[in-house]
């Protein structure tokens, strides 16, 4: 069980990346926090041993796992004040859209909109039903839940569709004190940003690599969120490195 005072976190996606840095910024900040991925390897590089990790493999496009997920965290800390909604995948990027699968459309839609608005569900009735009542959700949505990369169209559409399951959380979780949020990272220094070093597409056709920044300020950010009080939210949030091509013509 959680010590008196404790907040209790699930983070989806916490093996790697955006996942694994709120996950660690949560931890050193006192939070308990339950690690959720596909590969509990990576869950457990994350924990670091820390008694207030709680690792559970998880595939969040799995109805049952999500529901083993919420179970093992109610039994370990008998309450959930946050979920941070990151798990994601970007799928086949650069694939044209005449030429993408819909076996990799599928995938992509089944992890990033399907697996979260299964893991916001379940967090929506953890903190309807608690006592005290409420609870916070932090999506994760991205610079696509904007404006597209080329040949990207799983997962601009997922993360477009991601902000409508954000504001339509946040009206119905009022009654209630849940409040959700978004944040929308653009170029973070993770793996799966690793090529912006080597040059991306852009609109105009050209290949350019594109400026990062450090992933930490993203978790930093998270935890700002999560940690206002219930009568305030941040709706939506943008963080990105400041020279990335996005305003403007960059």
């Amino acid at each position: 069980m959680r010590t008196e005072g404790t907040k209790i976190a699930i983070v989806t996606g916490a093996g790697s990346g955006i996942g694994r840095a709120v996950a660690l910024e949560l931890l050193g900040a006192g939070w308990s926090v339950a690690l959720a991925g596909r590969r509990e390897e990576k869950l457990v590089e994350t924990a670091g041993g820390a008694r207030e990790a709680l690792c559970v493999p998880t595939d969040v496009s799995r109805p049952e796992e999500v529901a083993a997920l919420y179970s093992a965290v109610r039994e370990r800390f008998g309450r959930l004040d946050l979920l941070f909604n990151n798990a994601g995948t970007f799928g086949p990027g650069g694939v044209p859209v005449e030429e993408l699968d819909y076996a990799a459309w599928r995938h992509v839609v089944d992890t990033n909109l399907n697996g979260a608005f299964l893991c916001a569900q379940a967090a929506y009735r953890q903190m309807k039903e608690q006592d005290p009542q409420g609870g916070r959700i932090i999506n994760n949505g991205s610079i696509s839940a904007h404006t597209p990369r080329p040949h990207s169209v799983a997962y601009t559409a997922t993360k477009h569709a991601l902000t409508g399951l954000t504001k339509s959380l946040s009206l119905d979780g009022r009654p209630y004190g849940i409040a959700v949020g978004q944040i929308d990272i653009g170029n973070a220094a993770t793996d799966m940003t690793e090529r912006m070093s080597r040059g991306v597409p852009q609109a105009n056709g050209q290949l350019m690599a594109e400026p990062v920044m450090d992933v930490a300020d993203v978790a930093r950010t998270v935890r700002h969120m999560a940690e206002l009080p219930l009568e305030a939210n941040v709706q939506f949030a943008t963080v990105m490195a400041t020279t990335m091509p996005y305003v403007g013509r960059g």
